[in-house]
């Protein structure tokens, strides 16, 4: 595997711990400001949105674990597939499931950032 794979492979577990952890520090050095955020719901969220869900405690997730993930390597853009078990409590409901998920990040100014997420839930 390169090292580009593997470094957003990296990133993107330190993505997942934050959601988990609500650092939004974090998530808002990994994530990019034009970010499109396809939920397994079919909901779709912006940066701003996401984030602000989970500021405002309208979601919260209790834990984001992937597994499987393989990573192609194009040079200044890194597509992540796998899958993801996902705790979390949305306006009031909490869930529990999987999902296969698409991740895009992309490397501006030197610093990898995620941009495109599209998840599908897993029977």
């Amino acid at each position: 595997m390169t090292s580009n794979a593997q470094t957003v492979i990296d990133l993107d577990r330190q993505r997942m711990a934050a959601m988990g952890a609500k650092d939004i520090a974090t998530l808002n050095r990994l994530i990019g400001d034009d970010l499109i955020y396809v939920h397994s719901s079919a909901r779709l969220d912006t940066k701003q949105s996401l984030i602000g869900a989970m500021e405002s405690g309208a979601t919260v997730y209790s834990a984001v674990e992937p597994s499987g993930v393989v990573a192609q390597d194009l040079g200044s853009t890194v597509v992540l597939t796998g899958e993801a078990a996902i705790s979390v409590t949305s306006r009031g409901n909490a869930m529990s499931f999987r999902v296969r998920f698409v991740d895009v990040w992309t490397r501006r100014n030197g610093a990898w950032q995620m941009v495109t997420w599209q998840s599908t839930k897993l029977g």
